[in-house]
């Protein structure tokens, strides 16, 4: 490991693996300068950083745990605030913005108090990476572009020893830095937004920075991360042995076709716990092959009155035993290594929670990189069973939409990243009689004025968006919903969206 001990602008310190270089060419050099050189240097090593009050703090113990592949990187500030100024949440829709601070977090949102890359990632990288730029603008805009190709990012508290008092400052950049940093790493469009969100929640004038951020241009992602191998040296699989949950309501045949699929498998599920509901008090269960066919695995069957897929999707995780579970659906369709591969791309990564690609028949994958995903579908997700003693499906959310990355969100702050396993692969048949059969009637049902966006999204928003993004949301829903009668009649259609939107408030904090 080579560490870089540096105050912000240029490295005062020079180890490797714990012995100083007293006479290093690199102190007094530009940190980010110095950060490529060593990796020339040192192609096979880790290369940490951190500012030099805290060169005493760091947990050296943890390191191996922390960067346990090489296509990690990993940074921490204890500080509140972080390099890029919490306006960039009125352009970023994505949940990595709100980091909990006191577990591991996936985000791209760097810092250079104290962190840690491996050096193939530099080399791998360099052509594409300015290096004259300051260290934290490097570190957030190596994140934000390598992230979506498969770097994996997190705020990582356990690189700082427990109990560690220093709260250094961080120095966040300037209006300028932020128009720039927007202008090379979004589409130009969004320059132009985040000043409407300025002038109208901050009033605040930004023409200067507009037209200086002009002269940038946006940065390219064409990475090619898959020349750096990942495999973990966590080790998270100790019995090979999964449990399923299918949630179903009217899709027998479906259902069936799942069934025969699990019983193909290469590696067997131990249990499939069905939860079949029916709305209709002295109904019977329709499934009879659960029963009159022979399985190679054991069947756990609830019939049930109440419906909702939170509650039924609950039921089932109560019954789970094995040391994994895999997140069904009763349309779904896939290759007989599905569970094989899933443990495969487990043991790569080293996470606890992956999903899969999940398409429709008439859908085409478009993105194929193993990576960092703020998407979570429960109905094509694996974790450790030992997570579900602290989440569960939030039934707030039942009969409407978000459960499903509500649920992951629920993960992600216990310390869980989910990862998107770019080659698994299922079919969603998304069956017409699918969806919610019986009619639900909302809460909110006969509002003269119905609420935007639904109550749950809003629920959602709230809970897992900044402050900043959830102004940001309201403005570019307010342009989606009203863009064609604006021009017509400007001052009606605000004050409908107002109304509008304090109704999804209103009900958001019904629920």
């Amino acid at each position: 490991m080579i560490l870089l001990i540096h105050n912000n602008n240029v490295v005062t310190q020079v180890f490797e693996d714990h012995q100083e270089h007293n006479n290093s060419i690199h102190i007094g050099q530009k940190t980010t300068k110095v950060l490529l050189s060593v990796a020339e240097l040192y192609p096979q090593k880790l290369i940490m950083w951190c500012h030099d009050v805290y060169k005493d703090d760091i947990n050296t113990s943890g390191i191996n745990s922390i960067f346990h592949h090489k296509r990690i990187l990993a940074t921490y500030t204890p500080d509140d605030k972080e390099y890029l100024p919490e306006s960039i949440g009125y352009i970023e829709r994505s949940y990595f913005l709100k980091i909990k601070k006191d577990v591991s977090y996936p985000t791209w949102i760097m810092n250079n108090a104290v962190g840690g890359i491996h050096a193939s990632v530099i080399l791998n990288l360099k052509k594409e990476l300015n290096f004259n730029t300051n260290f934290n603008y490097f570190l957030n805009a190596l994140a934000k572009r390598a992230m979506v190709e498969g770097l994996f990012c997190y705020s990582e508290p356990k690189l700082l020893r427990k109990g560690t008092l220093i709260k250094l400052e961080t120095k966040q950049a300037s209006i300028y830095q932020l128009f720039k940093f927007v202008k090379q790493h979004y589409k130009w469009v969004w320059i132009f937004f985040m000043s409407i969100c300025l002038v109208i929640y901050e009033k605040k004038l930004v023409i200067l920075p507009i037209l200086r951020s002009l002269f940038y241009r946006k940065l390219n992602t064409n990475f090619n991360l898959e020349a750096i191998k990942i495999q973990s040296k966590r080790k998270l699989i100790d019995k090979r042995e999964i449990d399923v949950i299918i949630p179903t309501i009217g899709r027998e045949k479906y259902l069936y076709n799942v069934l025969k699929d699990f019983s193909k498998q290469t590696i067997l599920p131990k249990n499939i716990i069905i939860v079949e509901q029916n709305s209709e008090v002295n109904s019977k269960s329709k499934l009879d092959y659960l029963t009159n066919q022979d399985w190679p695995f054991k069947i756990k069957h609830h019939f049930i009155n109440k419906l909702g897929v939170c509650n039924a999707r609950n039921l089932a995780l109560k019954e789970v035993k094995s040391e994994w579970v895999f997140l069904g659906d009763d349309d779904n369709r896939f290759e007989p290594n599905l569970i094989e591969d899933l443990f495969k791309n487990i043991e790569t990564t080293g996470n606890k929670v992956g999903t899969t690609v999940y398409l429709q028949p008439h859908e085409k994958q478009t993105y194929f990189k193993t990576a960092q995903t703020g998407i979570f579908g429960a109905g094509n997700s694996i974790l450790r069973s030992d997570l579900l003693k602290n989440v569960s499906f939030n039934t707030k959310f039942e009969f409407n939409y978000g459960e499903d990355n509500e649920f992951g969100m629920q993960l992600r702050t216990l310390g869980e990243d989910v990862i998107f396993y770019s080659k698994v692969k299922i079919k969603h048949l998304k069956a017409p009689i699918g969806g919610y059969r019986t009619k639900f009637k909302q809460l909110w049902a006969e509002e003269a004025i119905q609420p935007k966006p639904s109550p749950t999204i809003q629920l959602l928003n709230q809970t897992y968006f900044t402050k900043k993004q959830i102004k940001g949301y309201k403005m570019v829903l307010f342009f989606r919903l009203f863009k064609s009668n604006f021009i017509f009649s400007p001052f009606k259609q605000i004050a409908c969206f107002k109304k509008q939107w304090e109704q999804s408030l209103h009900w958001s904090t019904k629920l």
